[in-house]
């Protein structure tokens, strides 16, 4: 079947434009000092090593909080359409700043955030040489965050090499199971290049979605009742990366977030043959990992606030 026929398309990779820009990002992305506790970065709960997550059900946070909900995947997270489980954030920019000065996560503030890299003279002359002034901005520290973030793509998945005509990419029980994730329904959900994140969809749409997790998805934004308990979809690439699954955690496994999205949106109980079939499918959509030499962070300098994690 050609690819134009095809309700999911490859991921493309990343075009860098300015990577001066990005580079910076990435700085940001990993240091930790844009924490209160110095010790929280964004690859905290967004690991680079871990398909983008961290692998809990909610991450930690400052001093030890738990967090209220799943973290996702920061990889292809430039292709959602809005950005955390309820889509308060609509774009990478905006989401950037969220985390930094949330109690819960980061505890820090903007201004503090900002003074604490007005303190450091590597830091100053490089965002002088990337944006051109001296004095630097939550704006600016936000808008290189979300470009190191655009380049997180992971393109060359095997399906992807399906998708582009290779149709030795993937197994006879692959495509079955593929085949299967489209006759069943999925594909509602979850299409288009990141095979789902450009959406919101009410998690249980046959039978109610039993949770202790209080979040109320984007009714928490709109204040519209037809909007309780939509959620984002989430991306279903890397997804054998990054369980658990859901936006309280609750499926360890990907056999159990198939079964349980079988029965509670599609109204159908997958055989263990079917359920075998289609996890088979979604780990064939694992792409090229982000790749980049981890970013070498200029010192603190005397007149740099410590960090204070204990208390």
């Amino acid at each position: 079947m050609a690819q134009s026929d095809e309700p999911l398309q490859p991921i493309e990779p990343a075009k860098v434009t300015n990577q001066a820009l990005v580079d910076l990002g990435a700085k940001l992305f990993f240091d930790p000092r844009l924490s209160r506790s110095g010790f929280i970065s964004c690859n905290s709960c967004h690991n680079l090593s871990m398909g983008g997550s961290d692998n809990l059900k909610s991450s930690i946070g400052d001093r030890w909080q738990q967090g209220p909900i799943n973290s996702p995947t920061v990889l292809n997270s430039s292709l959602n359409l809005a950005q955390f489980w309820d889509g308060r954030a609509a774009d990478l920019r905006a989401q950037a700043g969220g985390p930094i000065a949330n109690p819960m996560e980061m505890a820090f503030s903007h201004e503090l955030a900002v003074d604490m890299l007005q303190s450091i003279p590597g830091y100053v002359n490089e965002f002088k040489a990337v944006f051109g002034d001296d004095k630097l901005s939550i704006d600016e520290v936000t808008t290189a965050i979300a470009a190191f973030e655009e380049t997180l793509v992971t393109p060359n998945s095997r399906f992807d090499k399906w998708l582009k005509g290779d149709k030795k990419a993937i197994t006879e029980d692959e495509l079955k199971g593929y085949q299967l994730f489209k006759e069943s329904g999925c594909i509602a959900c979850h299409n288009g290049p990141n095979v789902g994140g450009n959406s919101f969809q009410r998690m249980g749409l046959i039978e109610p979605y039993q949770t202790d997790n209080p979040a109320e998805g984007r009714f928490a934004v709109t204040g519209d009742d037809a909007d309780r308990f939509n959620f984002k979809v989430p991306t279903l690439r890397n997804v054998e990366l990054t369980y658990p699954y859901f936006h309280d955690g609750a499926a360890d496994t990907l056999s159990q977030a198939v079964d349980t999205m079988g029965r509670l949106q599609l109204g159908k109980k997958f055989t263990e043959e079917e359920n075998g079939l289609i996890v088979g499918f979604l780990k064939t959509l694992t792409g090229d990992q982000p790749s980049f030499v981890l970013p070498q962070l200029p010192p603190s300098s005397d007149k740099t606030v410590r960090p204070n994690p204990f208390n």
